[in-house]
This record gives structure tokens, sequence and C-alpha cells, in this order.
């Protein structure tokens, strides 16, 4: 068992901030473990600084991540399914060297996890129409497929994960939709109404003005806060808010020159370093 446990927030490819971070919480690879909220790369200095790093502590057992959507874009962007976005530094990785492993150890990473039995991890939260045992299931349903040893089938996925509908969960759904559906929710989502349905335009803060009908996600009776501390990064402008005892937020905005946050299951401490780089 680990001495401690920290979530870290969306990493993006800062890779100083998070040697940074690292150093402040005195972490010792040895006796402490992390648990990633996802977005390990895109728009930091240094991507594959980041990914080379964090895969190894995984291979050794001292951490463990979730998918985000920017890690679901690169490997889109690798699989030649999608050109790199402009503001995206993930270059770097489809040149490297051992790409074809980085690219091929990311798609066999899960989207949900749970870093102890009364605490879930995703990236973007779990809407309020699924339980955490449902959330977990669901997922499972989009790893396998993103994992597949057939890359037509990696490929048809990739290519069909774009887009915002159905923007609302129904147990009837099937194929591309199903698949696109749950992946929406672990790692896209902001803002729904009070059924569940997505709405994607909403990147702001919650002091901002939101489409009529529409509110944080975390804002709606939860079934999976019920039994489960939710962690979950994905939205900068909470910049790490608690919001409540059981709905943690652990993106602190690094990328865009705020910070990169730690927070430590044990005590529920949240520790922060500055973004060296700006």
């Amino acid at each position: 068992m680990a001495r401690y446990n920290y979530v870290i927030g969306d990493v993006q490819g800062c890779f100083e901030a998070l040697k940074a971070l690292l150093k402040e919480i005195q972490f010792d690879v040895d006796q402490d473990f992390i648990w990633f909220a996802g977005d390990l790369v895109a728009r930091g200095e240094n991507s594959i600084g980041a990914l080379r790093f964090i895969k190894k502590l995984v291979e050794r057992g001292s951490a463990a991540t979730v998918l985000g959507n920017h890690d679901l874009n690169l490997l889109a962007v690798a699989r030649g399914i999608k050109p790199i976005k402009e503001q995206d530094n993930t270059q770097d990785v489809i040149n490297a060297l051992e790409s074809d492993d980085l690219i091929d150890w990311l798609r066999k990473q899960p989207l949900c996890l749970f870093p102890n039995h009364e605490t879930v991890l995703t990236h973007a939260g779990i809407p309020c129409c699924w339980t955490a045992e449902q959330a977990a299931i669901l997922a499972k349903e989009v790893e396998a497929v993103i994992a597949n040893d057939d890359f037509a089938v990696v490929d048809d996925f990739l290519n069909d994960m774009y887009g915002k509908k159905p923007s609302l969960w129904s147990d009837d759904l099937q194929g591309s939709e199903r698949l696109r559906c749950i992946t929406n929710y672990l790692t896209r989502m902001r803002l729904t109404d009070a059924e569940g349905r997505l709405e994607f335009s909403f990147k702001d803060s919650l002091d901002d003005p939101m489409p009529e009908g529409f509110k944080p996600w975390f804002e709606f009776q939860s079934q999976a806060a019920k039994t489960h501390q939710i962690i979950f990064g994905h939205w900068a402008a909470l910049q790490g808010k608690t919001i409540s005892e059981n709905i943690q937020n652990v993106d602190g905005g690094c990328v865009w020159g705020h910070q990169l946050l730690a927070y430590r299951l044990e005590d529920k401490a949240l520790i922060a370093v500055d973004n060296p780089m700006f």
C-alpha cells in the first residue's frame, strides 16, 4: 500500500510544472502513488517528455492514468485520422523514435479508475444519470475498442468519435453512437440539463452566463456522488475547486499559466505549483 496517493490534474505536456510539483510534494517513487486525471499531452512545452515520464511511472507500478479528450485526440492524430490542432504541441510525440510504443501504451489506458473503494476518477466527471459502477462498466466498452488488436476497429472508433450527438444517454444506444456518448460524458462534459443532456460550447467559469436550461453537471443530484467521491479534471476555469465533500476538481489551468495541482487522498490536501514556463 502506498504511503500517499495523489491525484494530479491535467498536465497537458507541462513537464517542467510536473517536475516542480513532484518536488513540492516530495514524491517518493518507491512509496507514493500518483493518479493522473488525463490530458497528459497537448498544449504545454514538452508533451513527449511528460508522456515518456508518466509511461515509465505507470510501468513501474508507481502511477496510473485515465484518458482525457486531448489524449484521445492524439490517438486520432497518430492514426492519421485528424491533423494536429494548431494550438497543440504534439508533433514531437508523432516524430519520436518510439512513437508507436507510446501510442500503443496510451490507447490501452482506462477511462475510469477507482483510487480506493470510496473514490472514482474520470477526466470530465460522471453525469447525474450514472452510478459510479455504471460509469466503470460503460468505460470498459470504450476501452475494449480503443485497445483492440485490430486497428481497423480502433480506426473506426476514432473516425466516429467526434460529434455532439447523441447528447443524452440511453441504455438503448448501440454501435458508434453508444461509444461516442460514453466518451463524451467521460472526457468532454461540463454542462448538462437535469436529465443529463450534454452541452458542448461552454468552457468558462461558474460566474459566467450559461445556456438556458443547463448547469454544471455536478449541480444536479448525482447518483455516483452518493456512494463515491468523484475526482475530475478537464475544466480549467474551475482551478481545483472543491465542489462538495464528494466532488473535487483537480484542473488548475496549468497550461494557461496558472497552477498544476496534486490532491492528496489521505487528508484531502490540495498542493499547487505555478507553471515555471510563464
